[in-house]
Parts: structure tokens; C-alpha cells; sequence
């Protein structure tokens, strides 16, 4: 099962994964491709938590993966598509990520450049397939509209980023899968995942400490060398027996999602701290307070330091 990873709340979004779908179903067979949104019939999906059962959905397809295309572009990464990233990686699936972004980005102006806002996502995915630049100009025309001359070579980048990203999960998909690190948690052991913005909380570490838990925290947005960092980042947070992550923002931050997405993967204790939530409300659906990937593989929304000091005792 290939599965596509994309942002679904807008039409231009759902329309370049159908279009991503339809070119790799051409060459595996439709049944061998998972197109979140339209094969869950999200839309007219009736259930009484709504939400859950389209978590529950889109989990079981996650469990049974041989690879993965998660389109992400902008300096804002999709949470959803992040915490997928981050469940398939945990299991070893290789991941493809597709984008036309034409930026790149860094910590200072001239410290090394990531492929994405947070240096883990490269880290943890197979390839990067970048195509930043618009397709051809079309021979001169000056009777030609420029607004559909400029379409179509956004319509052409498009297809160019879709075929090399198809090209590269099929060839990803015939190697050997990579097999998961199978070691046991380190028990007693708390891996915290801080906003990128600010420092870790002081009363969040004091909470862990005070419970007994030995804790570590997220090292790459102050490391000199960030790849390095990254790596180990995953390798703590894939190995502790509870994951913390501040997912504050207007979007849980892309490394809290992926790594949201290995814990629940391996079935780790998962809790989110989210002091301000803005919840999300959609037709037929449950009100959310974070995108229903992140919201329903935590299952413990943390909104203080004391309710952190009440889950960690439990």
C-alpha cells in the first residue's frame, strides 16, 4: 500500500494529491494507493465521533504502508502530514517528500541551509524531491494570456515534481525496508519536545524532575551542527518511554508532529501541552483543539504544569 500524505482543508491541496494519486495508481494499480480524503469519503463520512473514526482510518492504512509521498511546502508544514511522516518513518517505511518550494531555510544567515523549517524532517525521510522552479516559457505569443501561460507552467512544475516523486518511491519501495529499532524503552525516561520558538518552560522541566523521570530535551534548534542533532533528537525521542511536545502555534510545529507521530507508532505514552488551543470545527465532525492526527495519537491534552505534574503521576 502506497499511501499520500498532503494538507486536505482546500481544494487546489486535494486537487495536486488526486493528481500525485492518479500518476503513481498508473503505475501500481489504484488498489495499491491510499488517497486520504477521498478514500475515507471524509466528506460525507457519518460517525459519532467523526474525527476518531477518520484517525482510525487513516492508522490502519499507516500500519500496512511500503511507502510513502507527503507533499509539504511553505515555512508552515502541514501537522497531519508531519505526524504520518513520523508514524511511517518509526516503522521503517520509506517516505518521499514532494515539494515546489523554492525556499530554503536556516537558523542564521549564513549557518547551513534545511530543506524545511525543522532540520528533522529530511532527517527522518528517505529523499526530498524539490522541483522550485516554474516549467518552461512557451514559445513567444503575444496574443497569449499571460495569467494562462502563467498556469500552465505551474501546471507543468507540477507535473515534473509528480513524476520525479513517483520514480523515487518506486525505486525507495524495492530496496530493503529499513527495520525498525525493536530495543525496549529506556523506562523512567521522559523525552521532551519544546516549542522552536521558545526555551523549554521551566516549570514543565521542574514537573518531570519532581516525578522522577529522567529527562531529556530537543537539542537541534540550539546545536552547532543541526543534522547531527536532529539525528539524535529522533534517536531520544524513539527510545523514551514518554513523549512531551509543546504543540503550540497555529499548527502543532512540524518535528512535534512527526515525532507525536513515532510515539504512537510504537505505542509510547504520549502528552501534549497546548496552554492556548483554537479548536477547529468542520461539517459532521467533533470540535478539535489540534489537527485530529495530533489531537487523537496523544490522547492526553496538557494545559498547565500542574495538570503535567497529575498525568505524570498516574
Amino acid at each position: 500500500m502506497f499511501y499520500i500524505a498532503h494538507r486536505l482543508f482546500a481544494a487546489h491541496d486535494r486537487a495536486l494529491a488526486a493528481h500525485l494519486a492518479h500518476h503513481l495508481a498508473a503505475k501500481t494499480g489504484a488498489d495499491a494507493v491510499f488517497l486520504p480524503f477521498c478514500d475515507t469519503d471524509e466528506e460525507t463520512l457519518q460517525a459519532p465521533v467523526k474525527g476518531l473514526r477518520l484517525f482510525e482510518l487513516d492508522r490502519r492504512r499507516l500500519r500496512t504502508l511500503t511507502g510513502m509521498i507527503a507533499i509539504l511546502h511553505g515555512p508552515s508544514l502541514d501537522d497531519g502530514v508531519c505526524m504520518e511522516i513520523g508514524y511511517a518513518a518509526a516503522l521503517g517505511v520509506p517516505v518521499i517528500v514532494m515539494t515546489t518550494d523554492f525556499q530554503t531555510y536556516s537558523h542564521h544567515p549564513n549557518s547551513p541551509r534545511w530543506e524545511f523549517t525543522d532540520p528533522l524532517i529530511e532527517t527522518i525521510t528517505r529523499r526530498v524531491v524539490r522541483v522550485p522552479r516554474l516549467g518552461p516559457l512557451p514559445p513567444a505569443d503575444h496574443s497569449a494570456d499571460r495569467f494562462a501561460t502563467f498556469a500552465s507552467r505551474n501546471h507543468r512544475q507540477a507535473d515534473e515534481v509528480v513524476a520525479r516523486s513517483v520514480d523515487a518511491l518506486l525505486d525507495a519501495a524495492t530496496g530493503d525496508r529499513a527495520v525498525p529499532h525493536t530495543a525496549p524503552a529506556r523506562a523512567g525516561s521522559v523525552f521532551f519536545e519544546p516549542s522552536p520558538y521558545t526555551p523549554v518552560p521551566e516549570q514543565v522541566a521542574e514537573a518531570v524532575r519532581t516525578a522522577g523521570y529522567d529527562l531529556r530535551a530537543a537539542r537541534r534548534f540550539a546545536a552547532a551542527g543541526t543534522a547531527v542533532a536532529a539525528r539524535t533528537d529522533w534517536e531520544e525521542a524513539r527510545h523514551a518511554e514518554t513523549l512531551i511536545a509543546d504543540v503550540s502555534g497555529p499548527e502543532a510545529p512540524p518535528g512535534a508532529a512527526a515525532l507525536i507521530g513515532a510515539a504512537a507508532a510504537q505505542g509510547r505514552r504520549i502528552g501534549v501541552y497546548l496552554p492556548h488551543p483554537v479548536f477547529t470545527h468542520a461539517p459532521g465532525r467533533e470540535p478539535n483543539w489540534r489537527n485530529l492526527m495530533i489531537q487523537y495519537a496523544a490522547g492526553h491534552h496538557l494545559s498547565t504544569p500542574d495538570d503535567l505534574t497529575s498525568w505524570l503521576h498516574r
